[in-house]
């Protein structure tokens, strides 16, 4: 068991080396609140972490019918008894005093307290109202990448066969639709190809957007401790910012924002041109080299140098990095996904390992990472507006075979049309033709793009707005009705994380006051709706998370995602079962495609397919004629820059991103001491040249200005590359004294007030990245630290800034931890 009271300031923790091809060692993290020790603990309870996509096993400890602490879980495959920051503190938000505990309704303008009858009431008497007069395409569900599987597709259930509305997606579109995507485009299916448990086996690793370290820190702890043992994976590292990573990386790569698809053709092109190909898998498994091949033909390191602001001799050290290991590993998120050429770069990744053969063996794997850690339930139970179980919405037969699992008739499931994507529902909302909006477990007032305009949307009287959540969020401010939810820890059911691993959280206390599960909430919409299948009997037959589990089951059964292997049983007998887990899987599968490509053929594809730079949906003619065998698709693409590049007025480019002490909005870990305590308020990154250019210091009060908006705080200078600035998306109003936003044409405090309502045109995800910004001076810091962590990649530079004991509450306590292995790329450490 290691002493945790320092992991703030040292969020990874101690190591625990081991070699290539070893086991990883297990290493308990526990935390208890103050005065609780071991012996006192009552009960611990199972369950896995709900603030990131890690999917961390861990145990509840109960003393007196309270959460009292938590430990990781030592047997667990994911995690080996390791927990992150967010993971050891974030549990104390359950019990904040501001938690919902009653239904709230909007009356002469002020929400105010009632019951759930009247609530519910008033939720099921709109939804009767708009279908009789504006019909199913009039209500739309927007929801989250933090509730459970169970709820997920009772969601999906009720939304498509009993509303009949096309309106369903979730937040994920916002973090990880562009995996989903990718997966589909290359594979013809969603569903990680990789496991965790390939960085043990690796050569090389390669991230690609991806800060680990931060996104995913256990398997950071993971990687750390193979640095340490025999024969540690080289890094190759593609990120603007001076991460973790960065420092450990063999090659880091820092190209200007919007251009990854110029590098990877790059990457490609050096890997072909070297023949650092396996042929022979090229032509068993694949369709599309020769116009991959011609398509990158071009595609220099010099040329891409030009564009990306990169050493061609740097990428072509990466090239020959990924081109030259016997086991590569490659993992890609935001700084890919959420960029205008998202899924474009995303499936060059997908074509780098296909035409290395590097799949389906261990170390040689791929992982199109998620954000949220039920982001993959959302997408494989439908909650995304994709249909359940990977059924593909332009096959009939699909279509059926899903009406025969919920017994209506096959026309009542909406398939005229793709799914409508969450940009698209709140552009509705912004029309008219969309009247109610139920937003479950997300706060799209501060998550969303350009912000303001989500307000005016969400302000509108015409539209009736449904919030569920924990908190009286941004978005429940502006809501008709809110209902109050209970959360992890106070509610059962499954949770897959980005590497297919099932764990079971089980409920360990009460939820606060009449907080409801959000299963229970969905259940009891459904009951007051009278929803029914084509022999009158209740469309939603399940009343508990174990049998809606058992539903989802016969859902996904012969599907990719197929769970008939798993119960609820076998779940709290072991700790994390990667799917597909059936008859001829009984253990789960630790990877796909390890006898060739399973899902695309032409009959069983959950998607036809869509065109790189346009989005279009190809039609299933089209596909079988290119690929009737049913191979990995090897799909080029060619380069085409950003829709707004920087100019006079606004010089820089924007991006947004996450810290490892919290997540999303803060609506948890805010209300979490020592994470709150860690990166309390918003701040701006800056690259040294920048500040020193614009006369600029560490702490000074900055206005970042846009084309959508401003927000204000203070800079932070760091080793991040000229010409960009940084800002947390975590941070909106809750917890200032407005408390839902900034006042008319004031800057406000929140990233998105200033990112752009603009997508990728075949993920649909928004393009957080990308913006425009200027910066101004608005007061000088006079020694005011900046509040951003020093122990992570906002640590600030090495000179010309405060010294690392004076910014943010995490160097209050330690100087910033220093570099731990001297193997590192001298390039690419600081």
């Amino acid at each position: 068991m290691e002493d945790v009271t320092d992991r703030i300031a040292r969020p990874w923790g101690a190591r625990a080396p081991f070699g290539r091809h070893e086991t990883w060692p297990a290493r308990v993290d526990t935390f208890l609140a103050d005065g609780v020790d071991p012996e006192s603990v009552q009960r611990w309870v199972q369950s896995a972490s709900i603030l990131h996509s890690d999917g961390d096993a861990m145990d509840i400890a109960v003393a007196d019918g309270r959460m009292v602490g938590v430990r990781g879980r030592e047997v667990d495959r994911v995690n080996r008894g390791r927990l992150g920051p967010k993971d050891l503190f974030g549990w104390q938000a359950n019990a904040s005093r501001d938690r919902l505990t009653r239904p709230l309704v909007r009356r002469s303008g002020r929400l105010v307290e009632t019951d759930w009858d009247t609530a519910m009431d008033l939720v099921a008497a709109r939804s009767r109202e708009l279908l009789d007069e504006r019909g199913p395409g009039s209500i739309g569900f927007y929801t989250s990448g933090q509730l459970f599987l169970e709820e997920y597709y009772t969601l999906a259930v009720l939304a498509r066969a009993g509303i009949g509305t096309n309106h369903l997606d979730g937040n994920t579109r916002l973090c990880t639709s562009t995996a989903a995507e990718a997966l589909k485009e290359t594979f013809g299916c969603d569903g990680q190809p990789g496991s965790y448990d390939d960085f043990d086996h690796a050569d090389v690793i390669a991230l690609f957007g991806h800060n680990i370290a931060e996104t995913q820190p256990v398997q950071w702890m993971r990687l750390l401790d193979r640095f340490e043992g025999a024969d540690p994976p080289r890094l190759l590292c593609v990120d603007p910012r001076p991460t973790r990573v960065a420092e450990h990386a063999a090659v880091h790569l820092a190209p200007r924002g919007g251009t990854n698809v110029a590098l990877l053709n790059a990457l490609l092109h050096e890997t072909i041109r070297h023949e650092r190909i396996d042929r022979d898998y090229i032509a068993a498994h694949t369709v599309g080299f020769d116009e991959l091949a011609a398509r990158v033909a071009d595609c220099t390191p010099r040329w891409a140098a030009e564009i990306c602001d990169v050493p061609a001799a740097r990428i072509e050290e990466a090239a020959e990095l990924v081109g030259t290991t016997d086991a590569l590993v490659s993992t890609v998120l935001q700084g890919v996904y959420q960029s205008h050429q998202a899924t474009a770069a995303a499936v060059q990744v997908n074509n780098l390992h296909l035409i290395r053969g590097m799949l389906g063996r261990p170390g040689a794997g791929l992982l199109q990472m998620n954000g949220q850690p039920t982001a993959q339930n959302t997408r494989e139970c439908g909650a995304n507006g994709d249909l359940p179980g990977f059924r593909n919405w332009q096959n009939d037969a699909h279509v059926a075979d899903l009406a025969r699992v919920w017994n209506v008739e096959p026309e009542t499931i909406p398939h005229f049309a793709p799914p409508t994507h969450a940009m698209q529902i709140f552009r509705y909302a912004e029309q008219g033709s969309l009247r109610m909006l139920w937003i479950s477990g997300t706060n799209p007032a501060v998550s969303m793009p350009e912000l303001s305009r989500i307000r005016s949307i969400l302000s509108q009287r015409r539209l009736f707005t449904v919030v569920q959540d924990l908190y009286l969020t941004e978005t429940a401010q502006l809501a008709d009705v809110v209902l109050p939810a209970a959360t992890w820890g106070e509610k059962t059911g499954a949770l897959t994380n980005a590497d297919r691993t099932v764990h079971l959280s089980r409920k360990a206390v009460e939820p606060p006051g009449e907080a409801r599960p959000d299963l229970d909430i969905f259940l009891d919409y459904a009951r007051r709706m009278d929803f029914r299948d084509k022999d009158g009997g209740p469309l939603v037959t399940w009343d508990d998370p174990e049998s809606a589990f058992e539903a989802w089951k016969r859902c996904s059964a012969g599907r990719p995602c197929d769970y008939t292997g798993l119960s609820y049983a076998l779940l709290r007998d072991t700790s994390g079962i990667q799917w597909p887990c059936d008859e001829r899987n009984p253990e789960g599968t630790a990877r796909l495609y390890t006898d060739g490509i399973s899902w695309a053929h032409p009959d069983v594809c959950e998607s036809y397919g869509k065109d790189l730079e346009t989005g279009a949906s190809q039609e299933a003619v089209e596909y079988r004629s290119l690929n009737p065998d049913g191979r990995a698709m090897l799909k080029a693409a060619a380069f085409w820059p950003p829709h707004e590049e920087p100019d006079e007025e606004y010089p820089f480019r924007l991006t947004t991103g996450r810290t490892i002490y919290h997540f999303h909005t803060r609506t948890k870990t805010g209300r979490a001491p020592q994470l709150n305590d860690a990166a309390p308020d918003v701040w701006v990154e800056i690259s040294t040249g920048d500040a020193e250019r614009l006369g600029l210091g560490e702490g000074d009060l900055v206005e970042v200005s846009g084309r959508r908006g401003a927000l204000r705080g203070r800079l932070r200078v760091t080793g991040i590359r000229a010409g960009l600035l940084f800002v947390p998306f975590h941070y909106g109003y809750w917890d200032t004294a407005g408390g839902s936003g900034p006042g008319p044409d004031a800057p406000g405090r929140a990233a998105n007030e200033t990112t752009v309502t603009d997508w990728d045109p075949v993920s649909k995800q928004p393009l957080f990245k990308t913006a425009t910004a200027a910066l101004t001076l608005v007061e000088r810091g006079d020694g005011r630290p900046s509040p951003a962590p020093t122990t992570t990649a906002s640590a600030p530079a090495a000179t010309g800034v405060a010294p690392p004991t004076s910014g943010g509450p995490a160097a209050r306590t330690t100087e910033r931890e220093p570099t731990e292995f001297p193997h590192a790329h001298e390039e690419g450490a600081r």
